[in-house]
This record gives C-alpha cells, sequence and structure tokens, in this order.
C-alpha cells in the first residue's frame, strides 16, 4: 500500500529524515515511535503531502505521489488535537469528507449513522461538539477521518490528549476496530504502550533513520542497539566482556543466551531477569514502587551500578532489605554493536 524509498527531508542545512526506506502492507497497521526531534511526525506529513520532500519517493499502491496534492492521495489525517469544526455539529463533521467528494445527502447521511455506531456514538448527529468529551471528541474525528474510506489512515499522536485510563480503552478498541475495517493505517506517537498496543509492526525513528523496524515482540524482546532499549525503558545496560558462555559485567559474572560469540560487547538486563532470593549479587533495596502488575525495585549493588528489578507485591522487600540476586539467561540481551 505504501513504499518510502530513499525519504529525505532537510529544513535548510538541517537533515530532519534521512534516506527512510519503509514499506506498509494492505491493511497492515505501523506504529513510528521515536524521541522529540526523530522525524516521525515530519515522516507523516510527507507521506499525506504537506511537507516536500528534498529527496526520494513516497507510492502508494504503486503510484508515485510527486506532485500530487493532498486531497487527491486518497489518505485520511487525524490529529492530536482532532481539528474538528466548532460551527458544524457531530454529523456535519463526518460528513465533510464525503460532501467534499460530491456525495448527495442522503446517500452520506447512512455513511454517517454507520460510523457513528462503529465508533461508539450512535445517534449522535445533531450534538454540539462543544458539549463532546475529550473521548467523544476523538471518536468523532475518527469517523470523519474514516468517512471518505481512505486507503490509507494517517494519525498523528491521535490519543495524546487523553487521560491514561481513557487512552488504554480507546487503543484496544481502535485496533479492533481497524482489522473488523481492513484499513492500512500509519501512527506516530511517542507513547510506546500505545504502539505497541495498537500496531502490528514498530518502527523506531532516531536522528532522521530507522533504527529498528518489527513486530511489537521482536522490537521489546530484542531491541536492536543500545538507544532502542534505553528508549523503550530499560536501564540495566552495561559492558560486559563475554567469554565461554557468560560475561564479565560491572555486576559480576552474568550468563548470556547460548551462540553469543565471545568479546567485548553492550549487554542489556530486563528487569524481568533479575531474580531475588537467589544466591548472588548482593543488594540493598534502595526504592520500590508500584506499577499495578507489580513492583518495580531500585537496587543498588555494593559495586557496579544500579539495578532495576520487578517482583510481585506480596513478594516486595522493603525499602533498606538487604537482597541477594541472580541472572536469568532468558532476559539477558546482547545489543549490536551499532
Amino acid at each position: 500500500m505504501l513504499e518510502l524509498e530513499g525519504l529525505s527531508v532537510c529544513f535548510g542545512t538541517r537533515t530532519v529524515l534521512d534516506d527512510v526506506d519503509l514499506d506498509v502492507a494492505d491493511h497492515e497497521i505501523v506504529c513510528v515511535l521515536g524521541p522529540s526531534g526523530s522525524g516521525k511526525s515530519t515522516l507523516l506529513r510527507a507521506v499525506a503531502g504537506l511537507q516536500p520532500v528534498s529527496a526520494g519517493r513516497v507510492r502508494l499502491a504503486g503510484a508515485d505521489q510527486t506532485g500530487v496534492p493532498v486531497h487527491k492521495r486518497g489518505v485520511g489525517l487525524m490529529f492530536q488535537d482532532h481539528q474538528l469544526f466548532p460551527h458544524r455539529d457531530v454529523g456535519g463533521n463526518v460528513a465533510f469528507g464525503l460532501r467534499m467528494q460530491g456525495a448527495r445527502r442522503e446517500s452520506y447521511e447512512a455513511r454517517v449513522a454507520e460510523l457513528l455506531e462503529l465508533v461508539g456514538l450512535p445517534g449522535a448527529e445533531r450534538r454540539a461538539v462543544s458539549s463532546l468529551s475529550g473521548g467523544e471528541q476523538q471518536r468523532v474525528a475518527l469517523a470523519r477521518a474514516l468517512a471518505p474510506s481512505p486507503r490509507l489512515l494517517m494519525l498523528d499522536e491521535p490519543l495524546g490528549q487523553l487521560d491514561r485510563g481513557l487512552r488504554e480503552r480507546l487503543v484496544v478498541e481502535l485496533r479492533a476496530l481497524f482489522h473488523r475495517l481492513g484499513t492500512t493505517v500509519l501512527a506516530v506517537t511517542h507513547d510506546q504502550g500505545e504502539a505497541f498496543a495498537l500496531a502490528d509492526r514498530v518502527v523506531v525513528m532516531r536522528d532522521g533513520r530507522i533504527a529498528q523496524a518489527g513486530s511489537p515482540l521482536e522490537v521489546w524482546h530484542r531491541p536492536a542497539s543500545e538507544f532502542v532499549a534505553r528508549f523503550l525503558g530499560f536501564e540495566n545496560v552495561v559492558a560486559a566482556t563475554v567469554t565461554d558462555g557468560s560475561a564479565d559485567t560491572p555486576w559480576g559474572r552474568i550468563p548470556v543466551p547460548a551462540g553469543t560469540p565471545a568479546g567485548r560487547h553492550r549487554l542489556l538486563v530486563r528487569p524481568a531477569g533479575v531474580l531475588l532470593g537467589r544466591t548472588g549479587l548482593d543488594c540493598v533495596v534502595e526504592s520500590r514502587t508500584f506499577r499495578g502488575t507489580h513492583v518495580a525495585l531500585t537496587l543498588r549493588p555494593r559495586s557496579g551500578p544500579a539495578l532495576e528489578a520487578e517482583c510481585e507485591l506480596a513478594e516486595a522487600p522493603e525499602v533498606g532489605a538487604d537482597v541477594s540476586v541472580a541472572f536469568a539467561p532468558a532476559d539477558v540481551v546482547v545489543l549490536p554493536p551499532h
């Protein structure tokens, strides 16, 4: 559906997108993640035709989009602030794209009613936009973007203004809705949880380039670099020297996955792989934070940097407690050198 080939965007002497190659398949949901300034929103705007490209090609269904204006690309856009028309009611907002396509009133009224039903706002056609909650405005904006049946739907921080509980509910609903409709989606977000819950494939960007692309499971379990690991929130990253199936680290000798080549590496230990109550590294519990499904611990070894660990609430030691930890090889990741 979408092919980006060598896509670059420059603002004066500053390169914001740098030779990006990316494909999005029919009916696939792809989420682009990255810190501020990584180029993710510029990527979306370049695909939409809102941002001129300096080099490379954007192809939709095989057709080069060079010179094709925004309104003729057949893409749907939904932004963080929704950008609803305050002078139109809900039905008027949803019908806007259909009216621009020249649809007759009797034909688009049925489509508007169908979409409002799909997004969980049945019968809301006559409601004023000002009477809607943030979550309801998000649903109306989504219905408006879907109304003209775009071949590609693009979302820029679509849930960014909503509270966490509502975001978590809506992202599940969105994924189910997109799969039911067979919608092809390219979304940009800074929220890792949102991206991993919504996407079939995650793309992590850094300094205008793609740092890693893969399924949520692949990216989470096998970060392609220290940058990706730290961006995902993993802090247990240290220098290590691998010999004979284990590694010398500031935390002592740690087992590594079978087949890891000998030599110097950067090593990631996921918090779940720090096993409390095992004979091994002596630590003191420096802090504990309740995270809903588990307790996050910061452990201070007698030597080496702090360790992040996690455990069940019933098993969580108190701050100041002495604990001993070992390391699970399945949660040890040898990071590539780049």
